[in-house]
Parts: structure tokens; C-alpha cells; sequence
């Protein structure tokens, strides 16, 4: 036998017997299988994909919804998302062949077929209804615990780039920069207009050099107005831009994707959407996503929280989420609606603590008095009516005597030199600040679970995944790529968490018996209107057997009902 030194190459030519069948070529445990039975087991009709109501209609029939669900499905589990990518695929994958049933759908169909690029477009709303109902599934499954669930963001590119979005401040800029481009080519066209006449008023002697004298001052006359012009343009155009942000209230104006924002977080900026997530606390599996384009958390906590709760269909829930959650009035809409935020207080207000007084921690409120007790013992009282701040909060004032506070032995770490007496102000739903702070103060254990529920998710997504950017635009087409997004990943938990074998089973028995439901409804209506006559249509009499409603496989069934 020759030495060889590297592994040996099979021939080309070689002629080799296949597997017959192309079923031989995907594996029992390929994630395909998976795909494919749950997929059959969706109502699309019913979840509102388009072309999912079985029509015959003219010309060529459409690519059932069904088989381009699967290929989106395969592609963004297998990190494949682009359309023409994944028409590539379904040409040369065979896994994708078998799956498609050696359909090769084009990435753009004209006329009324969707495409691969269309579906997704399209069917924006029904894909968020899918990764629903795979959380519904979840909670079948058993595998939603519905205790805790943990919130966080992050920002996702949107398809714009960053040039095409202009905020008010950059727009009110180019407007001033224009202004005086404007002011200097007005100035410059009058200098050129004075030194044409006087220039042409010399030479009136010679007529030829005249007119060629009057042809050379027209010259950079027409060029400056042309400029000038051109200048108007742009001016109107900035301005137009400018009102239209006044008329809908924006700060921003996106021109390649509408709804895309500027974004700014820890001095980075990002030109896209702040994704919201709520995952489960038992297997850190996302019941609820969101796609906002502002680029605040503070107000998102109620929303997401709500969302939490209607999936996995609870009534009581605890959400944990970071610092930047942190607001009261979501905190009030949290225990008004049954759930128990958990949010670190942002250390804020503490620069009487480093001048060496009294903080607001220093101050105790006594509830039954509705007063607050300083230091020394002594009550501040609320004085009349209360004010409005910025964000519409009503702040009620509780203030000392001055008397008071002129003999007090612990003045200096109270007031400044200039001060007389010490005010505070109290929101009127403090008292739920004060129970969250209460909450807070054992909450170390659930901060520390916050970082690995929420932060875990977020990393598998844009680094195993590769979903680090939005391929459609706007803000319902992104909330629908999301929910593709989501159902994946959850997806992919299922598998690693259950395995295959046993969720193909789980679908495949729910799917098994409303099948049988829907062929018994048949069965007895058939049975209604052929049962009372015989084969020459003449009305027979009532049987005297047994009815067939009473049927064993049939009992309980509602087209029986009486």
C-alpha cells in the first residue's frame, strides 16, 4: 500500500449509488423536521397571512404561505436572512429541498405572487401573531414559569444610515449656514452689477468693445444667479423640513426609513430602533418583544410588564429590569395592575450629602400626620395646594418654622448661610416610591438574576445569531422582522431545552386529534342529511338503533349538541 501523506481525495468521476430518496438525506434529529411539523400544525389563514385562504384564481397559483414560512424559518435559524441569500439556498441546500419540496421561490415575483422579499413585508402583523402563539405553545409545554420575568433594551440598526437622519438642532443650523450663503452671494452679485455698469460706461467710445465688454460682466452675473438659485433650493427645502418637524412634533427626520431614530446611549449613537424584551425567569425563553424607536427606557417598564403578564396569563407577575426603568409613575401603573417591579433607584439629588447636609434620606415623613421629621425631632407641615413640575408630577411643600430653625443646634448641616427655613416636596403618590424602596432593600438577589435572564437573551441574538440590524423598514415591518426574530430564538431554546423528538411529538398529537374533530363534524353532518332517506331520495322512518351521537369517538363533539 503507498504512503500517503494527506487524507485521500474521492474521484469526481466515481460513480456512486445515492439514496433514492431525498427524505434519506435529512437526518431524524435535523432541526428541518421540527420546522416542518410546526408549521403544519398554524392555522395561516387565521393568523392573516396573505394567500393562506386556499383561491383558485387566474394565471399561475402563488407559493403557499406555508412553504416560504418554512424558509424564513430555516434562514434565520441558520443565520440566513437576506431574500436573495435565501433563494441561493432553496437551490442548493437539501436540507431547504426537502423541506420546500424542491421549490425554488424567487426573492421577487412579479405580479400577485409575494416572493420571498414580499412575503416578509406583507406579513409583518401575522408574523408577530405566530411568535404569540409559539408563547401560547410554551406555556402548553410547560415550560413558561409566569413568576418572574426580567426586562431590558437595546439598540438595533434600522436600514438607514446615519447621514440620512437630521435632528431640529442640525436643521436650524443649516438654516443659519444658509442664511449667509445667502446674504454673501446677494452682496456679491450687487459688487458685480456695479462693476459691470461702470465698466461698460468706459468704453462707450468703441462698440465692438462694448459689446464684448458687456458679454464678459454678463458672465459671472448669470453664474452667481445660477448659484443663488440653486441656494433658494436648498434654503426652501431645509425649511420645509423644519416645519414639517413643528407640524407632527418630532425632533427627528429620517428620509431612507421613516421611523428610524437617532439613538444615543453611553456616547455611542445608533441609527435605528431600541428593542424591548420580557423573558422568563424558568428557561429564559422571551414571552414578550417590543420594537420602540425612542431611545429612553424610563417609560417602557408598564408596557412591557403588561405584555408579560397577558402571555404567560397570569394574574400577579414580579418584573425586574435595570436603573434606566426607573419612574414613578410606571412603578404606580406596575402595582395599580398587579405586578411588583423591582428597579434600582438611580443615585440622584445627592449634592446636600457631599456639602456636608442633611439629604431628603435624612427627613422620616410621619404618615398619620402628614409631616415630615427632621433630624432634631422637629415637624415640617404641608403647606397649602401644591405645584406641577415638568413632567406633571403634583408636588405638595412640607416646610419648618423659621423660628424653628433659627435656634436649632444643627442649623449649619440643614441650610445654607442665606437660608431660613427648610422645604421639601413630596409627590402625592409617594407612598409607592416608599414601598418600592422598601422592596429594594433585599432586592441584591433579583438584580443579580436580572443579568442573567435579560442580558443572556440579547447576546445570543445579535452574536449567535447575527441579528444585529433590521433588513426591512418601518416601524410595523420591524415590529414583524422581531417577531421572526424572537420565535427563533425561542425556537432554538425549545430544541436545546426538550429536544426534538419530543416536541415533534407534542405537535404532531396536537395536531392529530382536532383533525379528527373536523372529520367527525363531517361524518355527522353527512349522516344528518343521508340518514333519513334511501337511495331513490323517499323519506325513511326514525331508526330505532342506537342514535349515532352517542357514539363513543363522538360524544361531547359540539355538532352533536342538542
Amino acid at each position: 500500500m503507498p504512503v500517503t501523506f494527506y487524507k485521500t481525495r474521492a474521484c469526481r468521476q466515481q460513480i456512486l449509488l445515492m439514496p433514492a430518496r431525498i427524505d434519506d438525506y435529512v437526518g431524524a434529529d435535523n432541526a428541518a423536521r421540527a420546522i416542518e411539523a410546526y408549521v403544519e400544525v398554524l392555522d395561516l389563514a387565521k393568523l392573516g397571512f396573505r394567500h393562506a385562504a386556499r383561491v383558485v384564481v387566474a394565471g399561475q397559483p402563488p407559493y403557499d404561505p406555508a412553504d416560504l414560512l418554512k424558509l424564513y424559518l430555516y434562514g434565520y435559524l441558520n443565520q440566513i436572512r437576506s431574500s436573495r441569500r435565501l433563494e441561493r439556498e432553496a437551490g442548493r441546500n437539501i436540507e431547504l429541498m426537502w423541506l420546500l419540496g424542491e421549490l425554488v421561490p424567487g426573492y421577487r415575483v412579479p405580479g400577485l405572487d409575494p416572493g420571498i422579499a414580499k412575503f416578509r413585508a406583507e406579513n409583518a402583523a401575522p408574523l408577530r401573531q405566530v411568535n404569540r402563539d409559539f408563547v401560547l405553545m410554551l406555556r402548553k409545554l410547560g415550560l413558561v414559569g409566569g413568576a418572574m420575568v426580567a426586562i431590558d433594551g437595546a439598540f438595533f440598526d434600522g436600514n438607514a444610515s446615519k447621514a440620512s437622519i437630521v435632528t431640529r438642532e442640525r436643521l436650524a443650523g443649516r438654516l443659519v449656514k444658509l442664511d449667509g450663503a445667502l446674504a454673501a452671494m446677494d452682496r456679491k452679485i450687487a459688487a458685480a452689477e456695479r462693476e459691470a455698469v461702470a465698466y461698460v460706461a468706459a468704453l462707450d467710445a468703441n462698440d465692438a468693445a462694448e459689446t464684448q465688454a458687456a458679454e464678459a460682466a454678463a458672465k459671472p452675473r448669470a453664474e452667481a444667479a445660477s448659484k443663488h438659485a440653486a441656494l433658494v433650493v436648498k434654503r426652501e427645502a431645509v425649511a420645509a423640513d423644519v416645519a414639517r418637524l413643528e407640524a407632527n412634533g418630532e425632533t427627528q427626520l429620517s428620509r431612507t426609513d421613516p421611523d428610524a431614530r437617532l439613538l444615543t446611549k453611553s456616547g455611542q449613537s445608533v441609527s435605528g430602533y431600541n428593542i424591548q424584551i420580557a423573558v422568563d425567569a424558568a428557561h429564559k425563553l422571551i414571552v414578550a418583544a417590543e420594537a420602540v424607536n425612542d431611545g429612553n427606557d424610563t417609560g417602557q417598564l408598564h408596557a412591557m410588564a403588561q405584555a408579560a403578564r397577558a402571555a404567560v396569563g397570569v394574574e400577579k407577575l414580579q418584573a425586574v429590569a435595570d436603573v434606566g426603568y426607573y419612574n414613578g409613575e410606571t412603578l404606580k401603573a406596575c402595582e395599580d395592575g398587579g405586578i411588583e417591579a423591582f428597579v434600582p433607584e438611580p443615585q440622584r439629588g445627592k449634592r446636600l450629602e457631599q456639602a456636608g447636609r442633611f439629604g431628603l434620606d435624612a427627613f422620616a415623613y410621619d404618615a398619620g400626620a402628614d409631616a415630615y421629621r427632621c433630624p432634631a425631632g422637629q415637624l415640617l407641615a404641608a403647606m397649602r395646594g401644591g405645584r406641577k413640575d415638568v413632567t406633571g408630577k403634583l408636588r405638595i411643600k412640607y416646610a419648618s418654622r423659621r423660628f424653628v430653625c433659627s435656634g436649632c443646634a444643627v442649623r449649619t448641616q440643614c441650610l445654607s448661610p442665606q437660608g431660613k427655613r427648610r422645604v421639601i416636596e413630596r409627590w402625592e403618590h409617594e407612598a409607592v416610591i416608599e414601598r418600592h424602596r422598601a422592596r429594594m432593600a433585599n432586592g441584591d438577589d433579583m438584580m443579580r438574576r436580572r443579568k442573567a435572564l435579560a442580558e443572556h437573551p440579547f447576546g445570543t441574538l445579535k452574536c449567535r445569531a447575527g441579528y444585529r440590524h433590521f433588513l426591512v423598514r418601518g416601524l410595523a415591518k420591524v415590529r414583524g422582522e422581531l417577531g421572526l426574530m424572537v420565535l427563533c430564538y425561542n425556537f432554538t431554546r425549545v430544541l436545546n431545552i426538550i429536544g426534538l423528538k419530543k416536541l415533534v411529538a407534542w405537535l404532531v398529537a396536537r395536531s392529530f386529534w382536532p383533525g379528527i374533530w373536523r372529520l367527525t363534524g363531517v361524518l355527522a353532518a353527512l349522516a344528518r342529511v343521508l340518514g333519513g332517506f334511501d337511495r331513490w331520495g323517499n323519506e325513511l322512518p326514525a331508526p330505532g338503533g342506537r342514535p349515532l351521537g352517542h357514539h363513543a369517538t363522538l360524544r361531547g363533539h359540539p355538532s352533536f349538541a342538542t
